[in-house]
């Protein structure tokens, strides 16, 4: 009696277990979910840089990496689901380094002709449905949010994909964007000196932040404070400066630098104004007449890597303002609500041809080759923002693809979207590369992406720690929401 007692009670917590698993909104994506499994007769591009290795087994077991080797004489485990998947490339899981979770193609319809902004300032919407659901599809299982502005909604979007409630990458959430006045966005604060940019820091690491981003009306006193608060509680800071220079904040002792300067350093300007942000023509031509062999950036270059301080590539954002670029791609159109690819449509046809965008785009990518071949540490990351062309997880393919037109080649750009955002989070141990004991974060790529770095965009599986989630189904979920939730 005691045993059928005890085996209706097991039965109904059973059935109450996987109800309860089946009614989150991750589970009708979740296409391989059992203790272990083999990836057979696959290509693996490890994430370290190096040349890609033909006809591997990887065996997963228990949501970790248990042997990567020849398929050959590799066996699997007995009981294992085997996947034969001659023909597929497998690649660590994209570590996305400047990503957010709103999305701004209704800039066009909120800035004039002349500039201007109308009252109470530029409006963000936020898509914390969209852009998690994006990033996986692509591959992305982890990311840094980089600068929120509504970071109580960013934050329980990472607690729900944790809770494994809904589907996304892991996420560091970045606290609000530590600005000052003027911001040209009515949700951002405007800092108010060093005491109040200590108190920012301190309220939402409380709350749950885990990283801080510095933005470009900030002053010298009140970048310090927070870089020497975030520290205290062993967090990192990142920068999208122009008020301040990149000399400046690296004397200061940020910790990563986003854009690449020909987009955000003030340095070279002439009569750069102490704590205060350069037009952004200015910016844009004097960038335009540097020489990146030069004298001057090559020093910059070492107080970089002489401080250790990152820079994270977002190449898809400043792609967007040369004209013509990127080629127009369905899977974007599609993605969008139909006022945001109007906008962004629009947005894009304003482009001049003769823009200086073109240019400096060359030049960023040569700086960033540059930098690494100094020895600096470069992130990837796609920030969908501007026009509204760049979207999330889309766009975190783009970055790796210009890294490699900028002159990586495909190992090296897939290792700069993978270990080194490990590297820099502190992660290393756990993911970033392909490598036994490591968390099962990988991408299931149909193609080779290590000769044809386009067919990056040809992802059938990704897999979080062990779980494989289908990205056809992820992407179809959010058709035509982007720009809306």
């Amino acid at each position: 009696m005691r045993r059928s007692i005890l085996f209706l009670c097991l039965f109904v917590a059973t059935k109450t277990f996987a109800q309860t698993q089946s009614s989150t909104e991750a589970a009708p994506f979740v296409s391989v979910n059992v203790p272990v499994f083999v990836l057979n007769h696959v290509r693996v591009v490890d994430g370290t840089g190096t040349m890609a290795k033909e006809d591997q087994a990887v065996i997963i077991a228990d949501g970790k990496i248990r042997s990567i080797g020849p398929a050959a004489s590799l066996q699997p485990p007995a009981g294992a689901l085997v996947l034969e998947r001659s023909g597929y490339t497998v690649i660590p899981g994209l570590v996305g380094m400047h990503n957010h979770l709103y999305y701004t193609a209704s800039y066009s319809m909120q800035v004039g002709f002349h500039g201007e902004v109308a009252e109470p300032g530029l409006i963000i919407a936020n898509t914390p449905y969209s852009a998690p659901r994006l990033y996986l599809a692509a591959g992305v299982t982890t990311m840094r949010t980089t600068g929120s502005v509504e970071p109580y909604t960013d934050l329980k979007v990472k607690l729900r994909i944790d809770a494994n409630l809904m589907p996304g990458p892991n996420i560091d959430i970045t606290g609000p964007y530590l600005e000052g006045p003027p911001a040209r966005f009515a949700q951002m604060h405007e800092l108010t000196g060093p005491d109040d940019a200590r108190r920012l820091v301190d309220y939402w690491v409380a709350e749950g932040a885990t990283s801080f981003k510095a933005y470009m009306n900030i002053t010298r006193a009140e970048l310090a404070a927070a870089i020497e608060q975030a520290h205290s509680h062993k967090l990192k800071v990142t920068g999208h400066l122009c008020s301040v220079t990149w000399h400046e904040a690296i004397a200061l002792g940020i910790d990563d630098l986003e854009h690449g300067p020909a987009f955000t350093d003030s340095d070279f300007v002439a009569d750069k104004k102490p704590d205060l942000c350069p037009p952004r023509a200015v910016v844009d031509k004097t960038w335009a007449s540097m020489d990146i062999t030069g004298s001057q950036v090559r020093d910059l270059i070492g107080d970089l890597v002489a401080h250790h301080v990152a820079v994270t590539s977002t190449l898809p954002v400043y792609e967007a303002g040369a004209p013509g670029r990127p080629k127009l791609q369905q899977r974007v159109l599609d993605g969008m609500s139909a006022e945001s690819a109007q906008s962004y449509l629009t947005a894009r046809a304003r482009i001049p041809l003769d823009s200086p965008r073109t240019a400096l785009l060359r030049k960023e990518m040569d700086f960033e080759v540059a930098f690494v071949k100094a020895g600096g540490l470069l992130l990837a990351g796609p920030d969908p923002t501007g026009n509204g062309g760049v979207l999330p997880g889309f766009g975190d393919q783009r970055e790796i693809e210009l890294l490699v037109e900028a002159g990586f080649t495909p190992a090296q750009a897939i290792q700069i979207a993978t270990e080194n955002g490990a590297t820099y989070l502190g992660q290393y141990d756990r993911i970033g590369t392909l490598a036994p004991g490591k968390q099962a974060d990988l991408v299931l790529i149909k193609g080779d992406p290590s000769k044809n770095i386009e067919e990056i965009e040809n992802v059938e599986t990704v897999f979080k720690a062990g779980i494989g989630y289908d990205s056809a189904k992820l992407i179809g979920s959010v058709h035509g929401q982007v720009g809306i939730r």
